[in-house]
């Protein structure tokens, strides 16, 4: 029996039984996404394909998101509990680079049970993170050098947004603040959302940081938060600034390079170090 007479008894048309996929070849854009969701752990394929278009791939977010999909690559992410919705008093917005900063504490632990605090401070207008330290304890008096140490690049800012803890109201922060002129700006007891720039880089520093890595003592801890933090400013994709990164924002707003942008140099080994401690991930 002849083809035309077959697909003509089954009612089936001769384009149909002649076609023959023309499906793209994928495995290079497959090899490369496996790449990046190794080192970026916590990346999802919308953040993922931001990189991939930065390197030059012409592939919009529908197929990442299914060559996603089929290589298993989702990323697992807890529920979070339901609140019901409160009026609050707006918190007011930064129109201008290091107009207001916000800081706070996130704890740690090293491999060997040691307890490891950080020290993490944010410009609320470029969500760059101006400061990562590390230490097994940290007082006013040097939470006030780390900011002087900041305050040295960048100049000091109008006002600080800060939570209850003792560290911020102690006396050498009130004598720093004077000197300086800067307003520490307490948010109310129990109300973690009033400085919700903060809260929310505290959990991208725990979820794409501190979760991923293991820290073997002080000096490792601070040279892999280092080499995170210069990562988040430089290279990483914030949804809420257009998918550009915190220098690029700043440059982009006032036309000058950022006072926390890395040379050339360190920029090319940031993307190596974040490859390199993936050894020492649990």
């Amino acid at each position: 029996m002849s083809r035309r007479r077959a697909c003509g008894l089954f009612e089936l048309q001769r384009s149909s039984y002649y076609y023959r996929s023309h499906r793209r070849d994928d495995r290079a854009l497959r090899m490369r996404l496996r790449e990046l969701a190794t080192v970026r752990v916590r990346f999802g394929y919308r953040r993922l394909h931001v990189l991939l278009q930065r390197e030059g791939w012409a592939v919009n977010h529908k197929r990442v998101y299914r060559i996603y999909g089929e290589e298993n690559l989702m990323v697992r992410t807890k529920k979070r509990r339901k609140i019901a919705s409160q009026a609050r008093t707006p918190q007011g917005q930064a129109q201008r680079p290091n107009e207001q900063w916000s800081m706070d504490f996130v704890h740690d632990r090293m491999e060997d049970g040691r307890a490891l605090r950080v020290l993490t401070v944010v410009d609320n207008f470029s969500r760059e993170c101006l400061a990562l330290e590390a230490d097994r304890a940290l007082s006013g008096d040097r939470v006030a050098a780390t900011l002087d140490r900041v305050a040295r690049g960048r100049g000091y800012p109008k006002s600080i947004r800060v939570d209850n803890g003792t560290e911020f109201y102690s006396q050498a922060m009130d004598r720093w603040a004077y000197r300086h002129g800067v307003e520490l700006a307490f948010i109310r007891p129990g109300r973690p959302s009033e400085n919700g720039y903060i809260e929310s880089f505290n959990g991208r520093l725990r979820d794409e940081c501190l979760n991923v890595h293991l820290f073997f003592g002080l000096d490792d801890a601070r040279q892999k938060l280092e080499a995170w933090r210069m990562d988040y400013n430089t290279t990483r994709p914030h949804r809420s600034l257009g998918q550009m990164t915190p220098t690029e924002y700043v440059a982009t707003r006032s036309g000058l390079r950022s006072p926390t942008a890395p040379s050339a140099q360190t920029a090319n080994g940031i993307t190596r170090r974040l490859q390199e401690s993936q050894f020492f991930s649990p």
